[in-house]
């Protein structure tokens, strides 16, 4: 900016020079400084047209831990070819650089390059908008086109794998079959029907498609497995954290898929979703049938099922759920804990260091509901109350409890119910 004012101040001398004296050498000063004004002007405003950016990613759906490949392609399909052009990226995920300058795009040219980013915090991302910006040789004028190209990003927790869990008290009363057909292979079989396209080679039952002649199909029905339901609190008041940055990727981060290390914010929320995930991918992964419930801005729930649809379907609520809650943990149990079945098993995951939600949970019990406490203590995360009454009360109640504090390994801590002291403390690796 300042060299374009310097260049016209200059002009405009020379315009006033030749004005005065009337000289043949000061007009011809003047159109030159003028056509190289225009020329400039011209090269500046071209070099930014016939320009065309792509955008390849191969999914729009990745996890945190994990990193995220994207390809990038500028195109230059005008009949003049670019002495330079700056790429610059308006994507709001954290960590994401795809700007830079290409040098001498030829006509016709491509310049393509990759962007591997680490994947740090869970949400809903855009990638893009694109603004291109280029200018004359001279560094007179620059001009900007935006590119309105953007593509949704969304970027699930963390999932560790569990070793152990406490089982659920998951068998309905007798062991009676639940008679509700199912896609999964069980070991209750419901009948036969004809073969059907997509059925795996587990299911045909020969000895009727020997004796009909053609392929026929075994139907199952649910095992007698209760529901599990994952509750968790995202309560605004019972929330803690302390202030975080993300880390630095690492040098070599082309040559992995993942990080080997991840360390989750500081934060009670961070934890709890990384938590709820890795329960409900331990349990689908036992065939379980897994629920969740929690009361966010809105009521979220999600009726238990199992599969990989319903981890998929779970992991997408939790990437975007925030706590901005504004109803106590008790008064949740006490209003959704009225419609659970027996033999249900419940698994609380919560901050709260208040007692009152560890009352509910044992009246819950007298209903035939199992209650499990994943408690994360608060104090370890940011200024919060003394998470010790609640614990000991989770203890005396003879219910299983979990205590989780800040930069603990969530595979070892979740492995095993607090039986007094402090569980190991490590860094965790993404399952």
């Amino acid at each position: 900016m300042r060299r374009a004012l310097g260049l016209f101040l200059l002009w405009l001398l020379v315009l006033v020079f030749a004005l005065n004296t009337g000289r043949e050498l000061a007009f011809n000063l003047f159109y030159f400084f003028t056509g190289l004004i225009l020329a400039a002007l011209w090269w500046a405003w071209a070099n930014v047209r016939g320009l065309a950016v792509k955008r390849g990613i191969r999914v729009q759906r990745s996890q945190v831990g994990k990193y995220f490949e994207e390809s990038l392609e500028l195109i230059n399909s005008s009949r003049w070819p670019k002495l330079w052009v700056e790429v610059q990226d308006f994507s709001d995920l954290p960590g994401h650089h795809v700007g830079r300058v290409v040098n001498s795009l030829g006509r016709g040219g491509r310049s393509r390059w990759q962007v591997r980013t680490l994947c740090q915090h869970r949400g809903r991302y855009m990638l893009g908008p694109i603004t291109l910006t280029s200018g004359d040789p001279l560094g007179i004028f620059r001009f900007s086109r935006e590119v309105l190209q953007t593509a949704p990003l969304v970027i699930t927790p963390a999932v560790i794998t569990i070793p152990e869990f406490a089982p659920p008290t998951g068998y309905l009363p007798g062991g009676e079959t639940m008679r509700r057909r199912t896609p999964y292979v069980t070991a209750s079989v419901a009948g036969v029907r004809d073969y059907a396209p997509g059925d795996s080679f587990n299911r045909i039952h020969w000895p009727s498609t020997a004796r009909t002649g053609r392929l026929i199909s075994k139907e199952f029905e649910l095992d007698p497995l209760a529901d599990v339901w994952i509750f968790l609190d995202m309560y605004d008041q019972a929330q803690a954290e302390s202030p975080w940055s993300p880390q630095e990727a690492e040098p070599l981060s082309w040559l992995f898929r993942r990080a080997d290390r991840l360390e989750l914010p500081p934060s009670t929320v961070e934890y709890g979703v990384t938590i709820a995930a890795s329960l409900a991918q331990h349990f689908i992964l036992h065939d379980r049938e897994v629920g969740f419930l929690s009361y966010a801005g809105h009521r979220e729930i999600v009726q238990p099922d199992r599969g990989e649809r319903q981890l998929t379907r779970l992991l997408e609520i939790l990437a975007v759920i925030q706590a901005t809650g504004h109803i106590p943990l008790q008064q949740v149990l006490a209003t959704e804990g009225a419609h659970l079945a027996r033999h249900t098993t419940l698994i609380v995951i919560t901050p709260s260091a208040d007692s009152k939600w560890v009352a509910a949970l044992r009246g819950l019990r007298a209903r035939g509901v199992q209650g499990i406490g994943v408690l994360m203590a608060g104090r370890t995360f940011g200024s919060a109350p003394d998470w010790a009454p609640a614990l000991a009360d989770l203890q005396a109640s003879s219910l299983p409890a979990y205590l989780v504090q800040r930069g603990d390994d969530l595979a070892t801590v979740l492995s095993r119910p607090v039986s007094g002291g402090r569980g190991p403390t490590a860094s965790w690796r993404p399952g």
